[in-house]
């Protein structure tokens, strides 16, 4: 009988039903056709590629940056019965062979690669000797030089779509702004794959921000009450990780830090340590969690502030993949754009210090938004959200507010006025009237414009700009020097057709305070059980060497406690309960589900 791919989805992976855009691009691929897809954090990538090789002949190729991660996701889809194996730099020779002879001896589904080791000659050879079902290219924004994680060996994968023509490719990434979308597009050969977009929006992530003042005293009073909840602290500097880890544990919070500069062995163990809910926090530079696949990490606190959006975007990302609530801080210091411009001045590429550059001012430009932050968030790369979010500090503490429709005026017509060739500096250059050389060289000085905002600071200018932008009134030209241009929307401003109110920058954010959480895919379910069904993951996680979420999601447990399955077949219907699972670790978890209804 023909399985369907709704039933592979059900029968293995536990879930009774897709996504949005997954069954569209499971089915594509499994008729041969190619995908580039842009899907959240958590929205679900994985199974995208991983139910179609279920379905077609061969084996999956599955190209991953990230070592660390090839094991969690092998493990995790062993566990469901999946025949799946990595091959990479961490195994020696002895297991390198033998993960060979089963893609040889075709008893592989998935084959997760490093780049690299894909595209050696000896394992292309190999590749051209068996059936391979399809190609995915996970964390596709690394080919791009205008992705934030670039990363040269991705460069040449586009060799696999001129070598093996017939076979599906699919890429996948979280955070690609256009320009980085289309560079994808051409440097992999998908300039005719199918495009599927799900939306950047993370609804159950509450974004915060606030002033950097004391930003210990200030982590310290965030964590406080958040004891059992697995997070994760970024910070711009290995010296500043390691501070801040030990200050911590000094703080009686089980937390380690993790870098670049630190031993392989002890990178590892901080990970697994934490994978396996051993270890609260981990405080990290950049180099930690590309990919992640933990589910249940609770919080993101940016110690220091991101070099550009989609790497905000992406490590705030790793909250709340499970769908339940999470929370992201950013604590935001002048002296953070400095340090962060620093580094980038650091290249040797001026291309790419050009870019980095531009991708810091939106950065900047985000930290000090005075609307809806998930507006800004989204509206960078190119999603609108029609209405304001209810779940970020701008809306939960609003900033004062003001009719601001002749200052929004001035600005536009300024733009308009230097020909929508300029940035914003030069704009408020013209607009406060500067005597600079530059202004009278090219003339500006003569404008209609020129000195008809000089009562206002810069500052005052650049937040009223940077939110005409983030309400689409202006658009900023990331890929041209950050140039601002006008919009469609922003023609009946200038008419006087529409008034306008915007938000008064304000020097101090005040501190939100934490409201019951929104429900958000959050069940109502039995607190005390939920933490039993926890105790008896750990342990069974534990005795198989694998971390918890490999046996069962936090949201999984969560339905187990609101329905309270008393048979296999009730167990059976809990998303995530698959029929390996069912008879791995069934009859424990019915156990105690039971054993709780008798009490």
């Amino acid at each position: 009988m023909h399985t369907t791919a709704q039933q592979t989805l059900h029968r293995v992976f536990g879930f009774r039903d897709f996504r949005p855009y997954q069954q569209e691009i499971v089915e594509a691929l499994i008729r041969g056709e190619d995908a580039f897809v842009l899907m959240p954090t958590g929205g679900g990538k994985s199974l995208c590629y991983q139910v179609p090789a279920l379905h077609r002949e061969g084996v999956a190729i599955v190209v991953s940056p990230l070592i660390s991660l090839m094991k969690d996701q092998v493990d995790a889809l062993r566990a469901n019965g999946v025949r799946a194996s990595f091959y990479n730099s961490s195994q020696g020779a002895a297991e390198s062979r033998r993960v060979l002879g089963e893609l040889h001896n075709n008893r592989l589904d998935l084959l997760y690669v490093a780049p690299e080791r894909l595209l050696s000659d000896s394992f292309q050879a190999r590749l051209g000797e068996i059936p391979i079902a399809l190609f995915a290219i996970d964390e596709a924004h690394c080919v791009s030089q205008w992705g934030h994680d670039f990363r040269p060996e991705y460069v040449q994968l586009g060799t696999l779509r001129r070598r093996f023509p017939a076979v599906p490719m699919i890429a996948l990434t979280a955070t690609a702004d256009p320009q980085t979308r289309d560079d994808i597009r051409e440097r992999l050969g998908l300039q005719g794959a199918r495009c599927f977009t799900a939306g950047f929006d993370r609804p159950n992530i509450r974004y915060t921000l606030a002033q950097k003042a004391k930003p210990f005293a200030q982590l310290l009073h965030f964590l406080h009450g958040r004891t059992n909840e697995p997070g994760i602290v970024y910070a711009l500097s290995r010296k500043r990780v390691e501070e801040v880890a030990a200050r911590l544990r000094a703080e009686g919070i089980a937390a380690d830090p993790y870098h670049a500069g630190l031993a392989d062995a002890e990178r590892a163990r901080v990970q697994e340590a934490f994978q396996r809910d051993d270890l609260q926090v981990v405080v990290a530079t950049v180099a930690f969690g590309m990919g992640i696949d933990k589910p249940n990490v609770r919080f993101v606190v940016h110690y220091d502030l991101p070099k550009n959006i989609e790497s905000y975007y992406q490590e705030t990302g790793r909250a709340g993949r499970d769908g339940l609530p999470a929370e992201a801080l950013l604590l935001f210091g002048y002296g953070d754009i400095a340090l962060a411009r620093g580094l980038i001045e650091k290249s040797e590429n001026a291309e790419q210090k050009r870019i980095e550059l531009h991708k810091l001012n939106a950065m900047v430009g985000f930290a000090e938004a005075q609307t809806c932050r998930r507006r800004v968030l989204l509206g960078y790369f190119g999603e609108a959200l029609e209405e304001d979010c209810g779940n970020c500090d701008i809306c939960l503490v609003p900033p004062e507010r003001y009719d601001a429709t002749v200052d929004a005026q001035k600005a536009l017509s300024c733009v308009y006025r230097v020909g929508q060739r300029f940035g914003m500096g030069q704009v408020i250059e013209v607009l406060r009237g500067a005597a600079t050389e530059r202004v009278r060289r090219l003339g500006h000085d003569r404008l209609s414009t020129y000195g008809i905002g000089a009562e206002l600071s810069q500052d005052a200018w650049s937040s009223l700009i940077r939110q005409l932008i983030h309400l689409g009134f202006l658009k900023q030209d990331m890929g041209n020097y950050s140039v601002l241009k006008l919009t469609e929307k922003a023609r009946p401003l200038l008419r006087g057709e529409q008034s306008l109110i915007l938000a008064r920058p304000r020097v101090k954010v005040a501190a939100v305070k934490k409201p019951a959480r929104k429900k958000v895919g959050e069940l109502d379910y039995d607190t005390q059980l939920f933490e039993e069904l926890r105790v008896l993951r750990k342990r069974l996680a534990d005795a198989a060497g694998v971390p918890p979420f490999v046996v069962f999601s936090d949201a999984t447990l969560a339905e187990m406690a609101a329905y309270r399955p008393a048979d296999r077949t009730a167990l059976l219907s809990i998303n995530g309960v698959g029929e390996a699972k069912l008879q791995r670790y069934g009859e424990p978890f019915l156990a105690v589900i039971n054993s709780d209804l008798k009490d």
